[in-house]
Protein backbone atom coordinates (compact mmCIF):
# COMPACT_ATOMS: atom_id res chain seq x y z
CA UNK A 1 0.00 0.00 0.00
CA UNK A 2 3.17 2.00 0.25
CA UNK A 3 2.86 5.25 -2.10
CA UNK A 4 -0.68 4.90 -2.85
CA UNK A 5 -1.78 8.25 -3.17
CA UNK A 6 -5.88 9.46 -1.55
CA UNK A 7 -7.32 12.57 -2.28
CA UNK A 8 -3.57 14.35 -2.83
CA UNK A 9 -1.94 12.24 0.19
CA UNK A 10 0.43 9.46 -0.11
CA UNK A 11 -0.74 6.41 2.28
CA UNK A 12 2.31 5.05 4.28
CA UNK A 13 2.58 1.03 5.31
CA UNK A 14 0.82 2.04 8.86
CA UNK A 15 -2.65 1.21 10.65
CA UNK A 16 -3.75 2.86 13.24
CA UNK A 17 -5.94 1.36 15.87
CA UNK A 18 -7.83 -1.95 16.51
CA UNK A 19 -8.25 -4.41 13.98
CA UNK A 20 -11.94 -2.63 13.52
CA UNK A 21 -11.49 0.43 13.87
CA UNK A 22 -13.01 1.32 10.36
CA UNK A 23 -16.18 0.45 12.37
CA UNK A 24 -16.21 3.91 14.70
CA UNK A 25 -16.14 5.70 11.41
CA UNK A 26 -19.53 3.77 10.70
CA UNK A 27 -20.87 4.59 13.78
CA UNK A 28 -20.04 7.95 13.69
CA UNK A 29 -21.80 8.33 10.03
CA UNK A 30 -24.79 6.91 11.12
CA UNK A 31 -25.21 9.01 14.19
CA UNK A 32 -24.54 11.81 12.21
CA UNK A 33 -27.35 10.79 10.10
CA UNK A 34 -29.81 10.44 12.81
CA UNK A 35 -28.71 14.25 14.01
CA UNK A 36 -29.46 15.53 10.91
CA UNK A 37 -33.15 14.39 11.09
CA UNK A 38 -33.95 15.91 13.78
CA UNK A 39 -31.34 18.58 13.62
CA UNK A 40 -30.61 19.66 10.26
CA UNK A 41 -26.86 20.86 9.97
CA UNK A 42 -24.96 21.87 6.40
CA UNK A 43 -21.89 22.07 8.28
CA UNK A 44 -21.90 18.41 9.61
CA UNK A 45 -23.59 17.22 6.71
CA UNK A 46 -20.63 18.79 4.76
CA UNK A 47 -18.11 17.24 6.86
CA UNK A 48 -19.61 13.41 7.11
CA UNK A 49 -19.94 14.41 2.94
CA UNK A 50 -16.07 15.23 3.20
CA UNK A 51 -15.36 11.51 4.93
CA UNK A 52 -17.66 9.28 2.60
CA UNK A 53 -15.34 10.43 -0.02
CA UNK A 54 -12.58 8.94 1.80
CA UNK A 55 -14.28 6.16 2.71
CA UNK A 56 -14.94 5.52 -1.29
CA UNK A 57 -11.32 6.22 -2.04
CA UNK A 58 -10.48 3.64 0.47
CA UNK A 59 -12.56 0.65 -1.28
CA UNK A 60 -10.52 -2.00 -3.39
CA UNK A 61 -11.72 -1.97 -7.59
CA UNK A 62 -13.61 -5.69 -6.33
CA UNK A 63 -15.73 -4.16 -3.97
CA UNK A 64 -13.61 -5.50 -0.52
CA UNK A 65 -13.49 -2.47 2.02
CA UNK A 66 -11.60 -3.04 5.07
CA UNK A 67 -8.41 -0.15 6.31
CA UNK A 68 -6.60 -2.83 8.24
CA UNK A 69 -6.38 -5.24 5.88
CA UNK A 70 -5.92 -3.01 2.93
CA UNK A 71 -3.04 -0.84 4.61
CA UNK A 72 -1.12 -3.66 6.38
CA UNK A 73 -2.52 -7.24 5.78
CA UNK A 74 -3.76 -7.71 2.38
CA UNK A 75 -2.78 -11.27 1.58
CA UNK A 76 -4.65 -12.43 4.80
CA UNK A 77 -8.07 -11.22 4.27
CA UNK A 78 -11.11 -13.78 4.81
CA UNK A 79 -8.81 -15.70 6.54
CA UNK A 80 -9.61 -15.05 10.05
CA UNK A 81 -12.97 -14.42 10.03
CA UNK A 82 -12.25 -15.81 14.34
CA UNK A 83 -10.77 -12.23 14.95
CA UNK A 84 -10.72 -10.52 12.43
CA UNK A 85 -13.77 -8.26 12.39
CA UNK A 86 -14.06 -7.64 8.30
CA UNK A 87 -17.45 -8.60 8.56
CA UNK A 88 -18.10 -6.97 11.23
CA UNK A 89 -16.73 -3.86 10.09
CA UNK A 90 -19.01 -3.47 6.62
CA UNK A 91 -22.18 -4.06 8.33
CA UNK A 92 -21.37 -1.09 10.41
CA UNK A 93 -20.14 0.83 7.39
CA UNK A 94 -23.48 -0.79 5.69
CA UNK A 95 -26.12 0.28 8.73
CA UNK A 96 -24.09 3.56 8.50
CA UNK A 97 -24.84 3.57 4.47
CA UNK A 98 -28.68 2.95 4.91
CA UNK A 99 -28.89 5.88 7.49
CA UNK A 100 -27.20 8.58 5.59
CA UNK A 101 -29.52 7.89 2.84
CA UNK A 102 -32.60 7.89 4.53
CA UNK A 103 -31.65 10.81 6.16
CA UNK A 104 -30.32 12.56 3.40
CA UNK A 105 -31.54 10.94 0.32
CA UNK A 106 -27.70 11.10 -1.19
CA UNK A 107 -26.58 7.65 -2.29
CA UNK A 108 -22.73 7.58 -2.84
CA UNK A 109 -21.74 5.39 0.77
CA UNK A 110 -24.82 3.21 0.12
CA UNK A 111 -23.69 2.43 -3.76
CA UNK A 112 -20.20 2.20 -2.41
CA UNK A 113 -21.46 -0.33 0.90
CA UNK A 114 -23.77 -1.99 -1.91
CA UNK A 115 -20.35 -2.94 -3.83
CA UNK A 116 -18.82 -4.38 -0.76
CA UNK A 117 -21.88 -6.56 -0.08
CA UNK A 118 -21.50 -7.62 -3.73
CA UNK A 119 -17.86 -8.11 -3.11
CA UNK A 120 -18.92 -10.56 0.44
CA UNK A 121 -22.16 -12.38 -1.82
CA UNK A 122 -19.54 -13.33 -4.36
CA UNK A 123 -17.06 -14.95 -1.59
CA UNK A 124 -19.52 -16.82 0.40
CA UNK A 125 -22.63 -17.50 -2.40
CA UNK A 126 -21.05 -17.77 -5.72
CA UNK A 127 -18.00 -18.85 -4.84
CA UNK A 128 -19.06 -20.91 -2.01
CA UNK A 129 -16.43 -20.42 0.64
CA UNK A 130 -17.49 -21.47 3.88
CA UNK A 131 -17.58 -18.93 6.54
CA UNK A 132 -19.76 -17.00 9.38
CA UNK A 133 -18.72 -13.71 11.52
CA UNK A 134 -16.92 -14.14 14.50
CA UNK A 135 -18.75 -11.34 15.55
CA UNK A 136 -22.56 -10.90 14.62
CA UNK A 137 -23.56 -7.49 12.50
CA UNK A 138 -23.29 -8.28 9.31
CA UNK A 139 -26.55 -10.18 9.47
CA UNK A 140 -28.75 -7.39 10.74
CA UNK A 141 -27.49 -4.53 8.49
CA UNK A 142 -27.84 -6.43 4.95
CA UNK A 143 -31.09 -7.08 6.01
CA UNK A 144 -31.83 -3.20 6.58
CA UNK A 145 -30.11 -2.97 3.28
CA UNK A 146 -32.15 -5.89 1.31
CA UNK A 147 -35.21 -3.48 2.69
CA UNK A 148 -33.53 -0.17 0.71
CA UNK A 149 -32.65 -2.06 -2.26
CA UNK A 150 -34.80 -4.82 -2.49
CA UNK A 151 -31.98 -6.70 -4.00
CA UNK A 152 -32.51 -10.32 -2.98
CA UNK A 153 -29.02 -10.96 -2.75
CA UNK A 154 -28.66 -9.27 0.20
CA UNK A 155 -31.71 -11.09 2.31
CA UNK A 156 -29.99 -14.35 1.18
CA UNK A 157 -26.68 -13.48 1.79
CA UNK A 158 -28.01 -12.72 5.97
CA UNK A 159 -29.69 -16.02 5.66
CA UNK A 160 -26.92 -17.91 4.59
CA UNK A 161 -25.37 -16.47 7.77
CA UNK A 162 -27.37 -16.72 9.82
CA UNK A 163 -28.18 -20.28 9.14
CA UNK A 164 -24.49 -21.56 8.46
CA UNK A 165 -23.82 -20.28 12.47
CA UNK A 166 -23.84 -23.56 14.33
CA UNK A 167 -23.90 -26.07 11.56
CA UNK A 168 -20.38 -26.62 11.81
CA UNK A 169 -19.47 -25.96 15.84
CA UNK A 170 -15.80 -26.53 14.68
CA UNK A 171 -15.54 -24.40 12.05
CA UNK A 172 -13.38 -21.79 14.01
CA UNK A 173 -11.31 -24.25 15.11
CA UNK A 174 -10.64 -25.76 11.36
CA UNK A 175 -9.66 -22.07 10.54
CA UNK A 176 -7.31 -21.63 13.23
CA UNK A 177 -5.35 -24.54 11.68
CA UNK A 178 -4.89 -23.40 8.37
CA UNK A 179 -3.14 -19.75 9.92
CA UNK A 180 0.05 -19.16 11.41
CA UNK A 181 -1.00 -15.77 12.96
CA UNK A 182 -3.55 -14.50 15.30
CA UNK A 183 -5.07 -10.98 16.09
CA UNK A 184 -6.10 -11.47 19.92
CA UNK A 185 -5.88 -14.98 20.33
CA UNK A 186 -9.23 -15.69 20.80
CA UNK A 187 -10.07 -19.14 21.95
CA UNK A 188 -11.48 -21.23 18.67
CA UNK A 189 -12.79 -23.81 20.89
CA UNK A 190 -14.50 -21.67 23.12
CA UNK A 191 -18.28 -21.65 20.80
CA UNK A 192 -20.73 -20.28 23.00
CA UNK A 193 -18.15 -17.10 23.25
CA UNK A 194 -19.93 -16.16 19.46
CA UNK A 195 -23.07 -18.32 19.59
CA UNK A 196 -21.41 -21.02 17.39
CA UNK A 197 -22.27 -24.00 19.34
CA UNK A 198 -25.22 -25.22 17.23
CA UNK A 199 -27.37 -23.84 14.62
CA UNK A 200 -29.55 -21.18 15.95
CA UNK A 201 -33.07 -22.58 15.69
CA UNK A 202 -31.35 -24.82 18.20
CA UNK A 203 -30.21 -22.25 20.85
CA UNK A 204 -32.64 -21.47 23.82
CA UNK A 205 -30.18 -19.77 26.61
CA UNK A 206 -28.23 -16.68 25.75
CA UNK A 207 -24.77 -17.55 26.44
CA UNK A 208 -21.27 -15.65 25.58
CA UNK A 209 -20.46 -12.22 24.32
CA UNK A 210 -23.59 -10.22 25.21
CA UNK A 211 -22.91 -7.83 22.20
CA UNK A 212 -22.43 -10.32 19.79
CA UNK A 213 -25.17 -12.17 21.39
CA UNK A 214 -27.93 -9.39 21.03
CA UNK A 215 -26.97 -8.51 17.28
CA UNK A 216 -27.12 -12.20 16.30
CA UNK A 217 -30.96 -12.39 18.15
CA UNK A 218 -31.79 -9.04 16.57
CA UNK A 219 -30.84 -10.51 12.84
CA UNK A 220 -32.65 -13.67 13.53
CA UNK A 221 -36.22 -11.47 14.88
CA UNK A 222 -35.80 -9.32 11.67
CA UNK A 223 -34.83 -12.49 9.68
CA UNK A 224 -38.29 -14.30 10.81
CA UNK A 225 -40.36 -11.82 10.30
CA UNK A 226 -38.98 -11.00 6.57
CA UNK A 227 -39.04 -14.99 5.44
CA UNK A 228 -42.09 -15.91 8.44
CA UNK A 229 -40.03 -18.71 9.92
CA UNK A 230 -41.75 -19.29 12.71
CA UNK A 231 -38.68 -21.74 14.15
CA UNK A 232 -36.53 -18.57 14.32
CA UNK A 233 -39.31 -16.58 15.69
CA UNK A 234 -39.73 -19.31 18.21
CA UNK A 235 -35.79 -19.29 18.96
CA UNK A 236 -36.06 -15.55 19.44
CA UNK A 237 -38.81 -15.87 21.81
CA UNK A 238 -36.59 -18.76 23.82
CA UNK A 239 -33.90 -16.15 24.14
CA UNK A 240 -35.41 -13.45 24.88
CA UNK A 241 -37.26 -14.83 27.77
CA UNK A 242 -33.69 -16.11 28.28
CA UNK A 243 -32.43 -12.79 28.85
CA UNK A 244 -35.19 -10.76 30.20
CA UNK A 245 -36.06 -13.22 33.22
CA UNK A 246 -33.28 -15.17 34.30
CA UNK A 247 -30.24 -13.01 32.65
CA UNK A 248 -30.60 -9.28 32.77
CA UNK A 249 -30.17 -7.27 35.62
CA UNK A 250 -33.20 -4.89 37.04
CA UNK A 251 -31.43 -1.71 34.87
CA UNK A 252 -31.47 -3.37 31.96
CA UNK A 253 -27.86 -4.50 31.41
CA UNK A 254 -26.57 -7.58 30.50
CA UNK A 255 -23.13 -9.77 30.46
CA UNK A 256 -22.72 -10.47 34.10
CA UNK A 257 -19.02 -10.77 33.81
CA UNK A 258 -15.41 -9.51 32.50
CA UNK A 259 -14.30 -13.00 31.61
CA UNK A 260 -15.72 -12.37 28.22
CA UNK A 261 -18.11 -9.74 28.52
CA UNK A 262 -20.06 -12.63 28.59
CA UNK A 263 -23.71 -14.24 29.96
CA UNK A 264 -22.87 -16.69 32.51
CA UNK A 265 -25.96 -18.60 34.23
CA UNK A 266 -29.09 -18.25 35.14
CA UNK A 267 -29.75 -16.05 38.28
CA UNK A 268 -26.01 -15.30 38.23
CA UNK A 269 -25.91 -11.46 38.49
CA UNK A 270 -23.50 -9.96 40.96
CA UNK A 271 -23.79 -6.10 41.57
CA UNK A 272 -19.90 -5.51 42.79
CA UNK A 273 -18.46 -7.55 39.19
CA UNK A 274 -20.74 -6.65 36.85
CA UNK A 275 -19.73 -6.00 32.88
CA UNK A 276 -23.10 -4.49 32.01
CA UNK A 277 -21.39 -3.61 29.20
CA UNK A 278 -23.16 0.17 27.58
CA UNK A 279 -23.15 -1.60 23.77
CA UNK A 280 -24.83 -4.95 24.87
CA UNK A 281 -27.67 -2.81 26.28
CA UNK A 282 -28.10 -1.00 22.65
CA UNK A 283 -28.06 -4.33 21.34
CA UNK A 284 -30.98 -5.54 23.89
CA UNK A 285 -32.80 -2.50 22.55
CA UNK A 286 -32.21 -3.58 18.76
CA UNK A 287 -33.61 -6.78 19.88
CA UNK A 288 -36.40 -5.59 21.76
CA UNK A 289 -37.67 -2.92 19.08
CA UNK A 290 -37.59 -6.13 16.42
CA UNK A 291 -39.71 -7.77 18.66
CA UNK A 292 -41.89 -5.16 19.22
CA UNK A 293 -42.34 -4.83 14.92
CA UNK A 294 -43.50 -8.20 15.13
CA UNK A 295 -45.45 -9.14 17.70
CA UNK A 296 -46.82 -5.76 19.19
CA UNK A 297 -46.10 -6.29 22.84
CA UNK A 298 -46.16 -3.69 24.77
CA UNK A 299 -43.58 -6.05 27.25
CA UNK A 300 -40.59 -5.26 24.57
CA UNK A 301 -41.21 -1.42 24.76
CA UNK A 302 -40.82 -1.44 28.39
CA UNK A 303 -37.59 -2.83 28.15
CA UNK A 304 -36.26 -0.85 25.35
CA UNK A 305 -37.36 2.22 28.01
CA UNK A 306 -35.43 0.22 30.75
CA UNK A 307 -32.32 -0.24 29.51
CA UNK A 308 -32.19 3.21 27.80
CA UNK A 309 -33.09 5.02 30.88
CA UNK A 310 -31.17 2.85 33.34
CA UNK A 311 -27.91 1.89 31.31
CA UNK A 312 -27.32 3.17 27.90
CA UNK A 313 -28.05 6.89 28.97
CA UNK A 314 -25.95 6.31 32.22
CA UNK A 315 -22.61 5.30 29.40
CA UNK A 316 -22.71 8.99 28.84
CA UNK A 317 -21.60 11.88 31.07
CA UNK A 318 -24.15 14.67 30.38
CA UNK A 319 -21.97 17.38 28.80
CA UNK A 320 -20.80 13.98 26.36
CA UNK A 321 -17.44 14.40 27.51
CA UNK A 322 -16.67 10.75 29.69
CA UNK A 323 -18.10 7.50 29.45
CA UNK A 324 -18.82 4.07 31.33
CA UNK A 325 -17.95 0.80 28.94
CA UNK A 326 -18.93 -0.94 32.21
CA UNK A 327 -21.96 0.02 34.30
CA UNK A 328 -21.67 -0.82 37.92
CA UNK A 329 -24.43 -1.39 39.94
CA UNK A 330 -22.47 -0.93 43.18
CA UNK A 331 -18.68 0.54 43.58
CA UNK A 332 -16.27 -0.36 46.56
CA UNK A 333 -14.19 2.45 47.34
CA UNK A 334 -10.16 0.97 47.45
CA UNK A 335 -11.40 -1.83 45.89
CA UNK A 336 -13.34 -1.15 42.54
CA UNK A 337 -11.18 -0.32 39.75
CA UNK A 338 -7.93 -1.61 41.83
CA UNK A 339 -8.18 -5.29 42.87
CA UNK A 340 -7.42 -7.70 40.28
CA UNK A 341 -11.29 -9.10 40.45
CA UNK A 342 -12.83 -5.64 39.83
CA UNK A 343 -10.26 -3.85 37.51
CA UNK A 344 -12.83 -3.15 35.24
CA UNK A 345 -15.85 -1.48 37.49
CA UNK A 346 -14.60 1.90 37.43
CA UNK A 347 -16.06 4.49 39.49
CA UNK A 348 -16.07 7.70 37.46
CA UNK A 349 -16.17 7.60 34.15
CA UNK A 350 -12.84 8.16 31.97
CA UNK A 351 -12.70 10.12 28.91
CA UNK A 352 -11.49 7.50 26.48
CA UNK A 353 -11.06 4.19 25.71
CA UNK A 354 -8.71 2.89 22.57
CA UNK A 355 -11.70 0.44 21.80
CA UNK A 356 -14.49 3.33 21.83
Amino acid sequence: MAGKVLRGEEINDTFYGMVFQDSDVAKWLEAVAYSLIIFPDKELEAKADEVIELVKGAQDSDGYLNTYYTIKDKDKRWTNLLEGHELYCSGHMIEAAVSYFKATGKDTLLKVMCKNADHIYDHFITKKNDGIPGHPEIELALLRLYEVTENKNYLELAKYFVDTRGQNPDFFIEEAKKRDWKVWGMIPEDTDYNQSSKPVREQFDAVGHSVRAVYLYTAMAHLSALTDDKELKNACDKLWESITQRRMYITGAIGSTHMGEAFTVDYNLPNDTVYGETCASIGLIFFAQKMLEIDGDSKYADIMELALYNTVLAGMQLDGKRFFYVNPLEVIPGISGVAATHKHVLPKRPEWYACA
